[in-house]
């Protein structure tokens, strides 16, 4: 993987987490932080790059999809669960 491919990649990733921790309720964010994580790992060996492009595509628009859920998610705010005061 090259040099520029791998930052943007980890910064991609940083992105995804950040937007995800930004759900109001904890079952999406954990669910969020939890996939994305999984996914980046499973995908980890890719080393073709076109395989690699339409991955980092697919990451985009994930983004933007977190992005639009997190803003319904503040629109439609619930209760704190327990597991969440501390």
């Amino acid at each position: 993987m090259a040099v520029h491919t791998s930052s943007q990649v980890l910064s991609l990733y940083r992105m995804m987490l950040k937007e995800s921790k930004k759900f109001s309720s904890y079952n999406y964010r954990t669910f969020a932080l939890r996939r994305i994580k999984d996914a980046f790992r499973e995908n980890k060996d890719v080393t073709n790059p076109e395989v690699i492009q339409e991955l980092i595509e697919k990451a985009k628009a994930n983004i933007e999809i977190i992005q639009r859920q997190v803003l319904i998610s503040h629109l439609y705010t619930s209760q704190k669960l327990i597991i969440e005061h501390q």
